[in-house]
């Protein structure tokens, strides 16, 4: 069994009851990261393992770098819900869900990254997840989702070698056809139920949080370096 055994880390067992089977001998080859939206962990923790709330993760960590395992990593969490990346619909059967305690109005603890990391660590060589496909829940759900929003620290996590971060150049022309057809190249899904606006929503939450108005040429250039360097593979199998 891989998962909630780790001899590096104090991960703490806390099964949930809301698990299955990964559809059609899926492994997992993502990462999603959440937050809880929650006041404490420890309510979080209730919810992911109630039977009712039909909610689970496979890890979840608090602001002190406290881990609990509720979920097996062969196994499928309930975290993804509906969205896509990539070719990939069926995100739960292909990915790993992490939640990291806080509410969406605070930033990220010291310690709790730390864990992450550690955790992170891991977990991808173990699966062999690229640092391309470590995702937000945001970028596979980006009409409906904006966690882990935008105080988690995507940027140090990329200098970790656990993430992606992009390398703008010389600023060029705004065309949204072109950022559109470069975000669908890194992984976004371009669906009936999502619009160019949630999309680059979705990309300022994690590359640009601090960004407003309409799209811009920084924003076009982001995504054009995204898309040159880590297209997504849709030749892959999907899920």
């Amino acid at each position: 069994m891989r998962g909630c055994a780790d001899a590096q880390l104090a991960v703490i067992p806390h099964p949930s009851p809301n698990v299955g089977p990964r559809r059609n001998g899926a492994t997992p080859d993502m990462i999603v990261l959440h937050y809880t939206a929650m006041t404490t962990p420890e309510a979080a923790l209730d919810r992911l393992c109630d039977a009712g709330a039909e909610v689970s993760a496979h890890y979840l960590i608090s602001e002190r770098g406290r881990i609990w395992c509720m979920v097996e990593e062969e196994m499928r969490a309930w975290h993804a819900g509906a969205g896509q990346w990539g070719n990939v619909s069926d995100v739960n059967s292909r990915s790993i869900g992490i939640e990291l305690a806080n509410t969406g109005a605070h930033p990220f603890p010291a310690p709790q990254m730390a864990a992450l990391e550690r955790l992170m660590a891991g977990i991808m060589p173990r699966w062999q997840i690229a640092p391309a496909r470590v995702i937000a829940h945001s970028d596979m759900a980006p009409a409906r989702k904006s966690d882990p929003g935008p105080r988690f620290d995507w940027r140090g996590l990329a200098r970790s070698g656990l993430s992606v971060w992009p390398e703008v150049p010389a600023q060029g022309r705004v065309s949204e056809a072109e950022f559109l057809h470069n975000a669908e190249r890194f992984g976004y899904a371009l669906r009936d139920d999502v619009t160019a606006d949630d999309i680059l929503r979705a990309v300022r939450l994690r590359f640009r949080p601090q960004a407003t108005g309409p799209l811009d040429p920084e924003d076009c250039a982001m995504i054009a370096d995204l898309a040159r360097r880590f297209p997504v593979d849709r030749d892959a199998a999907t899920a």
